[in-house]
């Protein structure tokens, strides 16, 4: 098999270990990497390192020209647990009847066109990994429960079930640390740890007929508020009451397909069927007593062995006051390929190692990720790039599959977002702007500036508050034209006249820094190091000055694409000539 080049990055190294592992395993079969994702509610940029995680290594072993499986459960059986808060079409106080039942059982939001709940919140999640360049096999655990799929493991736990019991048993005395969770792969492994500790719903109940590994749901009210009280390893015959309804009835395991295996028995369980070499576990699930650590002990029982993989950090958020309410509050991949592109939101994954944090940030500092980013294409363009950062270049740019679609003429994001927020949706306007730019090579349609302008345009609308957007005056501010001392009307002469040769964005990035420094006497090219620290002062107060007589701020977006947005006419006459 060829190897790859890039063997300075963690996915490289983890790929070497888990392609070893696999023939170790299972040689000649395609290497199977495993992700699990509960669609309780929205899925959140957390969870995203649970997919970005074993997907980099999946690509990276397939570019090596190696079969990969990545498998993502949706576990879409797991219990409805609360109702989540803020979700638009969502009266919390109607959907807790539905508390108990599986997710699919539940309706989804009111006006959702998808068919249940784990769909509706299953289908955003689909679309960004799509777009992201995510390959996947998805897998619906109530698809694989209720067409008996795991029959043969169901019975196989329910016959060794004082063996799990014994190793439950170990850790049902022993209270884990609270740890902030941001996988909620298990809804019973979080109220498990909210609650009385790993007894419960977490890993079965022992009542008075004994430790049980299966939970049925009611036939009645379809909830897991059961309790099963005899089971016949024989006949497979087993009998439940539900503590909701009252119900309770009499199956044969063997045939019935309502009902699935407790989480800690669940997913060695499926270690196990699937074969998987490789999964990641967020903090939540690696504390002593947790599913990954009693999984590696369980999986045995099932014949499997545990996966290697790496516990994953948290992922931060910067700048989320104004997420819109009917998401929850909760910031979805979704929201962030709203305002950036794919290649960028796969580089802030690829260039953290899995235990390392990081922050997604839907404030100004998107402006700062996006020159770091431009930077970065920059020197690997020209070959000047360390090997760590062109592998994770490469890893946010293309996967095994190709090439990402990409903005063809990608300008500065800051410079996109300023000319979005000035001309408010005018796309003419923005088009003429964007021209001017770079007069020897100009812009000739803003889809050569798409996806990012898009991107750049929905951040100003959904993340800059109404009071920091820019609004060109319609008039001259005469009183304060009038107000101004013989030097600032020395500055604002020095800017007009300079304002026709210099008509690009260059031109009057070097224009308006050079204006303070032909006042003091020096030449427009001075750099910092020959100039005295006042001329940085009297920068920031002509600067000020510009933005009080054009949009009535001390502040605003660069003064360069300002200027160009207001056009020149116009800057004349709001500049009082």
């Amino acid at each position: 098999m060829a190897q790859s080049t890039e063997t300075t990055d963690w996915v490289s190294r983890f790929a070497d270990e888990v392609i070893e592992e696999s023939e170790r395993r299972a040689p000649g079969k395609p290497v199977v990497v495993a992700s699990g994702l509960s669609p309780s509610g929205p899925i959140h940029l957390g969870n995203l390192r649970e997919v970005m995680t074993p997907h980099l290594v999946a690509d990276e072993i397939r570019r090596r020209g190696y079969q990969v499986r990545h498998l993502i459960s949706w576990d879409d059986y797991d219990r409805y647990r609360k109702v989540p808060k803020g979700i638009a079409g969502v009266d919390e106080e109607s959907f807790k009847e539905h508390i108990g039942k599986p997710l699919t059982s539940v309706p989804a939001p009111v006006g959702s066109s998808y068919p249940n709940w784990a769909e509706h919140f299953k289908a955003a999640m689909v679309a960004a990994l799509a777009e992201l360049g995510v390959e996947f096999d998805g897998i619906s655990q109530t698809a694989q429960y209720t067409a008996g799929v795991y029959r043969e493991q169901i019975l196989h736990a329910m016959k060794h079930r004082a063996d799990i019991d014994a190793v439950l048993a170990q850790y049902r005395t022993k209270k884990a640390p609270a740890k902030q969770s941001q996988k909620p792969v298990d809804e019973a492994e979080l109220e498990a740890a909210e609650g009385s500790g790993a007894a419960g719903e977490d890993d079965g109940s022992a009542g008075s007929a004994g430790y049980f590994p299966y939970k049925p749901f009611c036939g009645n009210c379809e909830k897991d508020l059961t309790t099963v009280t005899s089971y016949d390893d024989d006949t497979t015959e087993l009998s439940y009451t539900c503590n909701e309804c009252g119900f309770a009835e009499t199956v044969r395991l063997n045939e019935f397909n309502r009902g699935k295996l407790v989480w800690k028995v669940d997913w060695p369980m499926r270690w196990a069927y699937e074969g998987v070499v490789f999964e990641p576990s967020g903090v939540d699930h690696s504390s002593p007593g947790s599913s990954f650590q009693v999984g590696g002990q369980i999986v045995g029982i099932f014949g499997g062995k545990q996966p290697i993989g790496p516990m994953y950090a948290f992922v931060g958020i910067s700048g989320m006051a104004k997420m819109s309410s009917s998401r929850g509050g909760v910031p979805t991949p979704e929201d962030a390929l709203q305002i950036m592109e794919p290649q960028i939101l796969r580089w802030l994954y690829a260039r953290r190692r899995p235990n390392q944090s990081f922050k997604i940030a839907f404030d100004q500092e998107i402006q700062r990720l996006y020159d770091e980013w431009d930077k970065l294409d920059a020197k690997v363009a020209d070959g000047s790039a360390l090997p760590a950062d062109v592998a994770a270049h490469s890893r946010a740019v293309r996967t095994a599959g190709g090439e990402l679609p990409r903005t063809a003429r990608p300008l500065p994001y800051r410079t996109l977002a300023s000319v979005a927020d000035i001309t408010a949706g005018h796309e003419d306007q923005a088009l003429r702007i964007l021209s001017e730019l770079d007069p020897a090579n100009p812009l000739t349609s803003l889809d050569e500036a798409r996806p990012r302008y898009d991107k750049a345009e929905a951040w100003i609308n959904t993340h800059v508050p109404a009071d920091q957007r820019t609004i060109v005056r319609e008039e001259p501010d005469a009183e304060l034209l009038k107000s101004l001392d013989e030097a600032s009307r020395e500055s604002l002469r020095l800017l007009l006249d300079g304002l026709e040769a210099n008509w690009s964005l260059d031109g009057l990035t070097h224009l308006v820094y050079g204006v303070p420094k032909v006042q003091a006497g020096f030449s427009a090219d001075a750099t910092p190091k020959e100039l005295p620290p006042e001329i940085k002062t009297a920068q920031r107060t002509f600067f000020a000055l510009l933005y009080q007589l054009l949009v009535g701020r001390d502040t605003g977006p660069r003064l360069p694409t300002l200027l160009l947005a207001v056009g020149q006419e116009r800057v004349r006459s709001l500049l009082g000539e």
